[in-house]
């Protein structure tokens, strides 16, 4: 049997990439935004810096007291006071009343209230006009810019963002691997795979090297990655990797299907049953997936048993299709007496007259002649089988054995007009009249 649907499948689940970059975006951004803008200024105002010498302006005190009143009132969730007094700071003897510094610390605050607004657009505007202002302190820069770059990703900007992002690997001398990662993830959204990968992975080495596990979605990315590039031998050393750290059923199922791609079959069917065996594999197209494994490595018990369990627990639907699957099961482990009933039920739910020619064949294998001939009889009825000529031959034995010959020579007659079954007629119409005539010779005699 062919896994196209689990292919397909799998398939899907590999290409649907788990990362989602704005909210890993407003994850960070809201831990960035959540510093006290007052206080971190004055940090940044005594940090040194000795890649460039800037002469940052005094805040002066009458401004820090104005801001300080500002920052109480956005804490106290009083956002359009806070808006109002800064508006007054500025408008007050126009933007010259304050020097470059005042100012950038005013649009700072701006930035943080209209973030805690969730108005990310004038949040942006606001930070753009921090980093606009001269000779403020490098840090407070480099911190701002990496932010204006977050905010650019929370609004789906991604050519913009990745922009902003890149100004401040320039400005950084120690860009962490969460910088990395959210650069890849934005040349993951503009489709630039090879650039996506190659900050990923550098972030999952700066790990690495650490001593420190890679973070699960930092995986999922480089997977997705390796296999769009069809990159299959790394796609499963990630997935390897994935389960050391992060098992899943979903990195079973992946891993399974790539164990396929690779042509190992074993591990392919290996993989899938350790997920079974755990109980992970909840949903009934899970374990028709793992039914269809099982046959294909030749295991049709174990197939049946999965299918079985499924249908009776009601995970697996009750349908035509899997019942087949179920009787087909049970047949290849020479289990007929558990085939006829599930193949009745697939029968029965059919819509074609094919699984009632497949359940005449089971019938007359488990001696159930007259069974077998009503099933077939119904088949060809009802239409849709798809190899006629071979369920007459069946049909034709079947009445052979109730000793009706005159209608098994009709059914053997009907199949050899068949190319394909021609020649077995024959051979069973010779055997049937050549039986007749030794029965004859021992009534005579």
């Amino acid at each position: 049997m062919k896994l196209l649907k689990y292919q397909t499948w799998t398939r899907a689940v590999l290409l649907a990439c788990p990362v989602l970059v704005v909210q890993v975006a407003l994850t960070q951004l809201h831990s960035d935004a959540g510093f006290s803008p007052l206080s971190s200024a004055h940090a940044q105002q005594k940090e040194k810096d000795t890649r460039e010498t800037r002469r940052t302006p005094a805040l002066r005190n009458k401004v820090y007291e104005k801001l300080a009143e500002a920052q109480a009132a956005a804490e106290a969730k009083d956002l359009s006071g806070a808006i109002k007094i800064l508006d007054g700071m500025v408008a007050a003897g126009g933007k010259k009343a304050l020097n470059s510094y005042e100012l950038a610390n005013v649009y700072n605050l701006y930035a943080f209230i209209y973030y805690s607004q969730e108005n990310y657009s004038k949040a942006l505007q606001a930070y753009e006009e921090v980093v606009s202002q001269p000779d403020i302190p490098l840090a407070m820069e480099i911190n701002t810019r990496y932010t204006i770059a977050q905010l650019y990703f929370v609004q789906e900007n991604w050519k913009r963002g990745i922009d902003a992002l890149l100004k401040w690997f320039d400005m950084t001398e120690t860009p962490n691997a969460n910088a990395y990662v959210l650069l890849s993830q934005g040349y993951y959204q503009l489709k630039d795979y090879d650039k996506a990968l190659l900050n990923v992975e550098k972030a999952i080495s700066m790990y690495d090297e650490k001593g420190k596990l890679p973070k699960e979605q930092w995986y999922n990315l480089a997977r997705f990655l390796y296999f769009e590039k069809n990159d299959i031998n790394k796609t499963v050393d990630v997935l390897e990797t994935l389960l050391t750290h992060y098992p899943k059923k979903q990195y079973w199922v992946q891993l399974s299907h790539m164990y396929g791609e690779q042509k190992k079959e074993s591990e392919q069917l290996a993989a899938m049953e350790v997920a079974y065996d755990q109980g992970l594999l909840d949903k009934g197209t899970e374990q028709v997936t793992m039914a269809y494994l099982f046959l294909n490595g030749d295991v049709p018990y174990k197939a049946a048993k999965v299918m079985d369990k499924g249908l009776k627990a009601g995970t697996i639907e009750d349908k035509s299709k899997n019942w087949e699957v179920a009787g087909s099961a049970w047949r290849q482990a020479q289990e007929v007496d558990k085939s006829i009933p599930a193949m009745e039920k697939a029968a029965a739910k059919s819509e074609t007259g094919e699984l009632y020619a497949r359940l005449g064949n089971i019938y007359l294998d488990g001696d159930q002649n007259e069974k077998a001939i009503t099933a077939i009889n119904k088949g060809l009825s009802r239409g849709g089988v798809k190899r006629p000529d071979n369920a007459r031959l069946v049909l034709g034995m079947a009445y052979f054995n109730t000793k009706q010959y005159d209608k098994a020579r009709e059914a053997f007659k009907a199949a050899a007009r068949d190319e394909r079954s021609e020649k077995y007629a024959a051979q069973w119409i010779k055997y049937m009249e050549s039986e007749l005539e030794r029965q004859r010779s021992l009534a005579e005699g």
